[in-house]
């Protein structure tokens, strides 16, 4: 069983340095090594500290991240750049739906007074009572009663 977990946390060692984690993360921590090697971190800190101490070696000796980690990075950054952009595009137009609501409410309060004008310019020059209108003169040219 030991000689087992040895082969399998050296598997994982070679799988997080060269980028390309089954289990894990893949980030270069102990933490996800244990994970990686489907054993817990104590079985590395207390038992196989040779492996954890060869595995901290060999990422010092690498100086940097693993590839997939690069990659992960580099995706991260683009999306983060998007999201500014959507993120000033929405805002773009919230301030357009503003103007537009600040517009549509002016026009309102305009098209209100106007027809209370209308209204009262209707109620003065409007059309007149039936009890004030006079009849059209008959055939015969004098004018009917209404009755």
């Amino acid at each position: 069983m030991p000689a087992d977990e040895r082969r399998e946390i050296e598997a994982a060692m070679d799988r997080l340095l060269n980028g390309i984690p089954l289990r894990s993360d893949g980030k270069l921590t102990i933490v996800s090594l244990a994970a990686e090697a489907g054993v817990k971190r104590h079985t590395l800190t207390h038992k196989h500290t040779d492996l954890k101490d060869l595995f901290n070696a060999r990422v010092k000796a690498q100086h940097s991240a693993p590839a997939s980690e690069a990659a992960l990075r580099e995706q991260n950054e683009e999306l983060r750049r998007k999201l500014d952009d959507m993120r000033a595009e929405r805002d773009g137009y919230k301030q357009a739906a503003d103007a537009l609501a600040r517009a549509l409410n002016v026009l309102t309060a305009e098209n209100d007074e106007l027809r209370r004008r209308a209204s009262r310019a209707r109620d003065f020059t409007g059309p007149r009572p039936l009890a004030q209108l006079r009849p059209a003169p008959a055939a015969g040219g004098t004018p009917r009663r209404l009755a």
